[in-house]
Formats: C-alpha cells, structure tokens, sequence
C-alpha cells in the first residue's frame, strides 16, 4: 500500500510520517519511509537547489520539472522495487505538492503537471494521501527553523498555496484515482494522528491486508 502525507509547510507532516511509521510498524507492517524531494543522491542534490539556493532564479516550470526528475528516480530506486516486494511505501509530500505549489499557488494549469507526474512516476501514486489543512498565519509560526527558500516567498504565495491543497482535494478525482482526504490540523498532533489512523483503519485496503 502506498501512503502519502501532504499539506502546506508548518502543518506537521514530517511529525504525521514519523507517527505513522511506528504505528504500521507496531502492527508488523513493513514500511519504506521517504521525502520528497529527497531520498536517493540525486533526489538530494535536487533538494539542496530547489530548497536552499537563494542565489539562483528558478522559474516555476524550472521548479516542476525538477521536482520530477527527483521524483522518477526515487520511483525507480526506493518505491516501485519496495512495493513490488510487497513492503507499505509511506511519503512525506508527493505529486500532489508540486501541483498546488507550482501549479494552483504559481497561478499555472495543473492538468500539464498531473501529465508530466504520472509520466515520471510511471503513474504509480499514492492509494491515500492525507493532506495536513492549517491557516497559513498559524502554520508559518510553526516553523522554528531558518525558513528555506520555497517559504520565503511571501504572505500572499503562502495564501495561494494554504487554498491550493483545499482547491486540489476537491479536483483530484478529475485526474487520479487516489483517494484524498482533507484532515483539519489545528488540533494537538495526537489528535490529527488519531484521524488519519481512523480514516486508514476504515479502508478497504487496509482491513483486507
């Protein structure tokens, strides 16, 4: 099974991911972890321009296609061989990311891009995606790090993104067979952890496993 957690930066994911391993764990399911981007060498290399080189201008077409290039090769090295050997895949963003960032928050037509992310996943996405919903305002004083280069872009960008992910949930079905769900955020993170378990729990997949 293929599990994905999305949202805004300053929702929680990475806290969600973590939680969520060590729950399939504890119920003996084997689970592959990664980040995207990230994961393999390249995937890293990409994430150090996209995330942290300030100097460079990178045009949002610039930026969607790199995101895919790092994607396809954690597709190729880490996802499609640990589902085909039957282990759970668990990630920390996805396709579903770059659609709202560069598309919806960059004012550019996601249809290309949903095109493009299943030419380089060979259209392997995610069966759940859990995506994080929290007020821009409150997400960003979340963040108690140097903000990096995607979250330096400004109040109103941020804005564009927060509605984006809404924006993405409803239209998913129009380009992916995935199922989606909207998870409000703004709760303690034992009480969001609590409704994405529910909400896995109640799946199909999982209660046939």
């Amino acid at each position: 099974m293929f599990l994905c957690i999305e949202g805004g930066d300053g929702t929680g994911k990475s806290t969600q991911v973590v939680a969520l391993k060590n729950w399939l764990t504890e119920q003996k399911i084997e689970v592959v972890t990664c980040r995207d981007p990230g994961t393999t060498p390249l995937g890293e290399s990409v994430r150090d321009i996209l995330l942290h080189r300030n100097d460079l201008s990178i045009s949002p077409e610039s930026e969607m296609l790199l995101f895919m290039a790092a994607r396809a090769q954690m597709m190729n090295d880490i996802i499609r061989p640990a589902l085909e050997a039957g282990k759970w895949v668990l990630v920390d963003r996805f396709l579903l990311s770059t659609v709202v960032y560069q598309g919806y928050a960059a004012n550019r037509p996601v249809k290309p891009i949903w095109t493009i992310g299943k030419i380089a996943t060979r259209n392997t996405l995610p069966d759940l995606t859990f995506v994080l919903d929290l007020p821009h305002q409150i997400a960003f004083e979340r963040i108690h790090r140097t903000p990096d280069r995607m979250e330096t872009k400004g109040l109103e960008y941020r804005a564009r993104v927060c509605e984006g992910f809404r924006r993405a949930v409803q239209e998913t079905q129009a380009y992916t067979s995935g199922t989606y769900f909207l998870i409000d955020a703004q709760g303690h993170q034992d009480e969001v952890f609590k409704k994405i378990v529910t909400l896995l729990e109640q799946s199909p997949d999982f209660q046939c496993r």
